[in-house]
């Protein structure tokens, strides 16, 4: 009797989510006299929740086994089920076919059971990968009905997500994240097992990924925090899920905790041996080393990244913009992005391809980059790619001499990088905004944008961004002669060595109508009234230095 109640006791304890406790004690009881297979499958899933995962395969092995023994096949169907669900996770082709056909095989003869419904599941994900998204939503769909049949709803939910991530592969993202929002409420609610919770969380901030939608995952990431404080030891995050959860914190501001959980899921990868997935988070600790300005242990992270396959780029080209090299930042943004497809991935390229042609004067180059950029976020019309692309055309617009509708453009993305809560991003076009405002003579505006995003760059340890910001508040007087914006200084310099408009506008790759303008103010501020008399006021001025 008292060792029944004992057992029953241990039970108790895993469903409370004490696992840290109940995993020995149970062991305990293993030792004593043999264990039933249901405390074996509930052992199992308890280790794999606390990060034991090898010794979560073996005790669900062995509750195969035993349910087999007896004769329980739906039951041993179901542990083979999650061996092989788990495998395919890991992405262990061969174990887990292995395991998911022997499911079958102890399904035989059992047309009308639940476990038929798991057993969808691997065929919806297959279809996913293999680009058959009507295929698996499909599938996922047939796996869902039979689980609400069924009252189960881990199965219920883990289908639900999958109809959701296949409906936004075909493009119907609308309809695909609102299912999505719906397994994750079963999750919060408690209403599914912790071992769905967690990969339910994780495919869900995937998805949020691969279509962009920042606010959704932090909504979701934070709504799971609450969950796992409420879970005893366990480990709901692994592999690309930290990863996808590092980029979040990253975009967040909280830069030290993103580093964090790059960490841990290199970590993750190398154990118990390396895997190729281990390059992801290299590129992301990579990136967060290069925003704080310790270029040379982003030097080294984007080499590690790249050995296991996963471009460099587009950091390590932006690395090579901050240490002065632009030639070799856009040669090597060039080459990648005639490689790099993937909507996301390219997104970012072409951001990146915007500011190093800028700072290579190859304004005909941004421009292009800029307008491919505003397709992209016209065609998935997600906040953040909006924002993206109004920040780029911001920038080209203000390097082209456009400052008005510059700065019309990049006050749009600033209220969608606040939106979106992301304070780095919403800093570096307060720079832009504050330049258009010196450019247009709103000095009072320039000097409040430029202190704004100083304040901001401090708190998130952007060194970098920071050199650079003082850098210009230092060239802040220098541009100030006669009233002068910073273009027009640099058109004064231009003529008063001999060119003309047309020669002018190809230097600054602007248009000479722009050049006119330019010549016009500058005439009008410092009261010239021909070219002459501009080139003698800039050498009495020393703006140039005689030859």
């Amino acid at each position: 009797m008292t060792r029944t109640r004992t057992i029953a006791d241990r039970r108790a304890w895993l469903r409370q989510q004490d696992r840290g406790t109940a995993l020995p004690r149970l062991a305990g009881a293993d030792r004593e006299r043999p264990v039933e297979p249901s405390d074996l499958e509930a052992r199992a899933h308890a280790a794999h929740l606390t990060g034991k995962e090898a010794e979560g395969e073996e005790l669900l092995a062995r509750a195969h086994q035993e349910f087999a023994k007896r004769g329980e096949n739906r039951r041993a169907a179901r542990c083979a089920f999650w061996l092989g669900f788990l495998a395919l996770i890991q992405g262990k082709a061969a174990q887990s076919g292995g395991w998911l056909s022997r499911a079958e095989r102890f399904l035989e003869g059992e047309a009308n059971c639940v476990e038929r419904g798991y057993l969808l599941l691997p065929s919806g994900y297959r279809c996913v990968h293999g680009g058959d998204p009507a295929g698996a939503y499909a599938t996922f769909r047939q796996a869902a009905e039979i689980g609400r049949r069924f009252g189960d709803k881990d199965l219920a939910t883990l289908a639900l997500q999958g109809q959701g991530r296949a409906l936004i592969r075909q493009g119907e993202i609308e309809r695909g994240v609102n299912l999505l929002d719906e397994a994750m409420v079963a999750v919060t609610a408690n209403e599914v097992s912790p071992i769905v919770a967690g990969g339910v969380y994780c495919s869900v901030i995937e998805a949020c990924g691969e279509i962009f939608d920042v606010r959704r995952a932090q909504e979701w990431t934070a709504a799971l925090e609450r969950w796992c404080a409420e879970q005893s030891e366990s480990v709901p995050y692994r592999g690309h899920c930290l990863v996808r959860r590092a980029e979040i914190l990253q975009l967040r501001g909280a830069w030290g905790d993103a580093l964090a959980e790059a960490q841990r899921a290199s970590t993750w990868f190398s154990q118990p041996e390396p895997k190729p997935s281990a390059g992801n988070a290299l590129y992301r600790m990579a990136e967060l080393h290069r925003l704080r300005g310790e270029f040379d242990k982003a030097e080294q992270a984007y080499r590690q990244a790249s050995q296991w396959n996963h471009t460099a780029q587009p950091g390590l080209a932006l690395l090579r913009l901050a240490q002065g090299r632009t030639e070799s930042a856009a040669s090597a943004l060039r080459d990648a992005l005639e490689h790099l497809k993937e909507p996301a991935k390219r997104a970012r390229a072409l951001e990146a391809y915007v500011e190093i042609a800028l700072a290579g004067g190859d304004g005909a180059t941004a421009r292009e980059a800029a307008e491919e950029l505003s397709a992209t976020a016209e065609r998935y019309r997600v906040t953040f790619l909006h924002a993206l692309a109004c920040s780029a055309m911001g920038a080209v617009l203000l390097a082209e001499g456009e400052h008005r509708v510059a700065l019309r453009e990049l006050r749009k993305a600033w209220r969608m990088w606040c939106e979106q809560d992301t304070p780095y991003e919403a800093a570096r076009v307060r720079v832009l905004m504050g330049l258009a405002c010196r450019e247009i003579g709103n000095l009072d505006a320039a000097e409040l944008e430029l202190a704004a995003a100083r304040q901001a760059f401090e708190r998130l340890g952007a060194t970098p961004d920071l050199v650079r910001i003082d850098e210009l508040f230092q060239t802040k007087a220098a541009c100030r002669v006669g009233g002068l914006t910073e273009r027009e200084l640099e058109v004064l310099r231009l003529i008063a060595s001999g060119m003309k408009n047309r020669a002018i506008a190809g230097k600054l790759k602007i248009s000479e109508k722009t050049v006119a303008r330019h010549v016009s103010n500058i005439f009008m501020k410092l009261d010239l009234s021909s070219r002459a008399a501009a080139t003698a006021y800039a050498y009495e001025h020393a703006l140039v230095r005689p030859a």
